[in-house]
Parts: C-alpha cells; sequence; structure tokens
C-alpha cells in the first residue's frame, strides 16, 4: 500500500523512474478503488447505466488521472522509453498490448538517461566505487 501513495506523492511528476512495483501497486489499488465505489454508486443510486460510471468512481477517476498518466510515463522511462510511448494506447487493441509488455519488462539496470535506477541496482552506465581515495 505505501507503493500506492508513494505514486500519489508524486501526483504530477513525469520525471524519473518508477519500479514495476509501485506501478502495479497503484493499478492494483486505483482499480480496487474504482470497483468499491461503483458498488457504493450501485447502492445509493448514483450509477449512470448509460456511462457505466457512478458519481462516486467517475469523480475519483477523474482525481486519478494525473497521477496515472504520471506513473505510466515514469514506468515507460524505467525502461528506457520515452513517456510519449504512452501514446501508443490510443491504438486500438494493439497499443493497448504494447504498453502492457513495456510495463511488465525490467527495469533497465543501472543509471539511464531518465535518472537512476531506483531499485538502487548497479549496472552498466552506473559509476562503481572502489572504495580508495
Amino acid at each position: 500500500m505505501n507503493w500506492y501513495f508513494e505514486a500519489w506523492k508524486k501526483f504530477a511528476l513525469f520525471e524519473g523512474r518508477s519500479r514495476r512495483k509501485e506501478y502495479w501497486s497503484f493499478v492494483l489499488f486505483n482499480f480496487i478503488a474504482v470497483v468499491l465505489l461503483a458498488i457504493v454508486d450501485g447502492v445509493t443510486g448514483t450509477l449512470n447505466e448509460a456511462a457505466g460510471l457512478g458519481l462516486l468512481s467517475g469523480l475519483y477517476c477523474l482525481a486519478a488521472l494525473i497521477p496515472s498518466i504520471a506513473v505510466t510515463v515514469r514506468r515507460l522511462h524505467d525502461t528506457d522509453r520515452s513517456g510519449w510511448w504512452i501514446l501508443i494506447s490510443l491504438i486500438p487493441l494493439i497499443g493497448g498490448i504494447v504498453l502492457l509488455v513495456f510495463s511488465v519488462m525490467d527495469s533497465q539496470p543501472g543509471a539511464n538517461r531518465y535518472g537512476p535506477n531506483p531499485k538502487g541496482v548497479i549496472g552498466p552506465g552506473t559509476p562503481m566505487s572502489t572504495g580508495t581515495a
């Protein structure tokens, strides 16, 4: 759950990198929140059948829109891809699959052009300390 709140702390931060754990925790808790709020909307009568969204779940989706985009961009940065790759999701079916594949890929080891590896893994491009001064 801490990873979910970590993504909310970086509300509109489109720089840097996000680990898979942060990204998928955010996705999971957003999904759970929307389902629970949809149930509450159904019980309270604020669910709009035509739109498929209720008042509470709609407000939550609106509030989570920018953080969702930001964490996805940071996740793409972690795989050494530009955040503009998020636009591939606009291509029906194939775009979503490609974005899913990118989001499940492991982090690029070491630092990349978007910053140091959030896992702290030493890899190519990361200077290693030799312990001598």
